[in-house]
């Protein structure tokens, strides 16, 4: 078991034997010269060791108090580092998220720039946590695709999961009616098999099997729709911004609820951090805001005669 003995002792010999005054040493430590004397003196006899041999008009070391001080003085400035280190690091505002790849990039990073518009001060890292990842301890939160039961996690619904085929505009132009679809063209993501099944069966196609090109994530699946190479299973909040931009399109209007939502996990207390609390209230609003989404590719030409009028009126 560690004994530190008169710790203020300790602190008012250092000071001293370094300074080479009691004054000097009481000035530094905010107290009296004869403060200091009296410290210094009870550590001695506490030690049953002479540290100072007191002379007129100036202090001398002895030899145990040399030998004391040399150690002491390395000790004392390795702990006002430290203290610097560990004040610094606690005004640094971190805020770490847990979240999967494809969410990361076709979602959250390129909105980020907002929320660091607003809070610029806050150190945002995001962290690796898919599906299967479980919650880190060193998270300030996490976006998981779920049914809302994590147990000792607060759940907060931020999308809905509804799944609608998506693909480039011209291959979209062959694409009347769902029986159009072709199994080899439909590219699948290895750990949602149940997508297109899903999907096939409210559009009234259940023989109609996906056999395309399988991917890790729908992330690689739905960058091989844009390149051409098939219909890939689109689930919100994933195509959001290619839909709005005509990256890709969903050639057909219908959209079927995966049966799980997007939720922002957090454990509770976190709600008192205001780090946190700024996100939250970011995410949230982000969330809610609506996106384009254009019709399906087939729709979208069916235009009213009004419509093609006022298009030939144009300069």
């Amino acid at each position: 078991m560690r004994r530190l003995l008169f710790l203020n002792g300790i602190k008012a010999f250092e000071a001293a034997a370094r300074t080479g005054s009691f004054a000097a040493a009481g000035s530094e430590l905010n107290v009296s010269a004869a403060a200091i004397s009296r410290m210094v003196h009870l550590l001695e006899q506490r030690l049953a060791v002479a540290l100072f041999e007191r002379k007129a008009n100036r202090l001398a070391l002895t030899q145990a108090g040399r030998a004391y001080q040399g150690g002491l003085t390395p000790i004392f400035d390795a702990l006002a580092s430290l203290t610097a280190q560990v004040t610094a690091a606690s005004k640094i505002r971190v805020l770490t998220i847990g979240v999967g790849p494809t969410f990361a990039m076709r979602w959250l990073i390129p909105r980020l720039a907002s929320f660091r518009k607003q809070e610029p001060d806050i150190d945002v890292r995001i962290t690796m946590g898919g599906a299967a990842a479980p919650f880190g301890d060193d998270w300030s939160c996490g976006i998981k695709l779920g049914d809302g039961n994590w147990p000792g996690l607060v759940a907060e619904p931020l999308f809905a999961g509804d799944l609608t085929p998506v693909c480039t505009p011209q291959l979209a132009a062959s694409l009347k009616r769902p029986a159009d679809l072709k199994g080899p063209a439909l590219l699948r993501v290895a750990h949602a098999a149940e997508d297109w099944p899903l999907w096939l069966k409210a559009a009234g196609v259940p023989r109609i099997a996906a056999r395309g090109p399988e991917f890790g994530y729908y992330g690689y699946a739905l960058q091989a729709a844009s390149d051409g190479l098939g219909v890939a299973m689109g689930i919100r909040p994933y195509v959001d911004d290619d839909l709005a931009a005509g990256r890709l399109v969903a050639p057909f209007a219908l959209a079927v609820p995966k049966g799980m939502r997007w939720y922002l996990l957090y454990r509770s207390f976190q709600t008192t951090q205001r780090d946190f609390a700024a996100f939250r209230r970011w995410i949230v609003r982000a969330a809610a805001e609506p996106t384009a989404r254009p019709m399906p590719k087939h729709q979208s030409e069916r235009s009213t005669p009004s419509a093609t009028m006022a298009a030939r009126n144009k300069p």
